[in-house]
């Protein structure tokens, strides 16, 4: 389970980005973080990957304190990140980059099997290089497929959707749901999409650095549905978070 407890995170001249945030994820869930864009939601999943480190509080890991580890430390426990905006990595291919997100060899049919869950054909991407040479898109779906490549106990997915082609969104909604309903570990999703939101189990609602509901998608989703500009939460669900 990942709990956060009294999180806070402040800019360098104090401007308070998150404030007090309790919160606590079931293992197993899909999870999507959603809410006004400028109001939290990709500074706190940068504070649960160990991108940036909380002004105070604790974030704890299955029952570890995660706090003060790095990245590459939360990596290491199972925790697994990908990026809005990725980078690129001169002189590897694709392949390359899921087998060290795999940490071992790939045969063809795996590296297939993990593009084409996020909507590339294996033959033209397998060994293409990452550079200049692939779209934005085509970036994105690469290192969300190395992501699913870790097979993290939890995978933090900072706005999927972005530059990603229609056909492809709805293969990865479709890999979602498949990796949903295996269990296979949680699934932390920053969004504004309706589809995703759709298929959560639990909706975070982020605004102004705290958490203004979070709850069932059942309770939720209709009430965002209904009043998208104010992202107005059910009666009693205003809360700092929920177990």
């Amino acid at each position: 389970m990942l709990k956060l407890e009294h999180i806070a995170w402040d800019l360098p001249d104090g401007a308070g980005i998150i404030k007090d945030i309790d919160l606590a994820i079931p293992d197993g869930q899909l999870v999507v973080v959603t809410g006004p864009n400028g109001g939290g939601k990709t500074s706190l999943a940068k504070l649960i990957a160990g991108l940036s480190e909380p002004t105070s509080g604790r974030i704890l890991w299955n029952e570890t304190d995660i706090t003060g580890m790095d990245v590459t430390q939360r990596a290491r426990l199972g925790v697994a990140y990908a990026f809005q905006q990725p980078v690129r990595f001169k002189g590897l291919t694709a392949r390359d980059l899921l087998e060290l997100a795999a940490g071992h060899k790939l045969s063809d049919g795996e590296v297939c099997e993990l593009l084409g869950k996020v909507g590339l054909c294996a033959n033209e991407y397998m060994d293409r290089e990452m550079n200049a040479s692939l779209s934005g898109g085509e970036i994105k779906r690469i290192e969300i497929a190395t992501v699913l490549a870790r097979r993290a106990l939890l995978s933090i997915f900072d706005e999927p959707e972005a530059g990603i082609d229609l056909w492809s969104f709805s293969r990865l909604v479709e890999t979602f749901q498949d990796l949903r309903n295996e269990k296979s570990g949680t699934l932390l999703v920053i969004s504004h999409q309706e589809r995703i939101l759709s298929i959560a189990d639990t909706i975070v609602v982020i605004a102004d650095g705290c958490v203004r509901c979070a709850g069932p998608k059942d309770e939720i989703l209709p009430n965002l549905l209904s009043d998208e500009r104010t992202a107005k939460c059910p009666l009693g669900k205003e809360a700092s978070g929920h177990e």
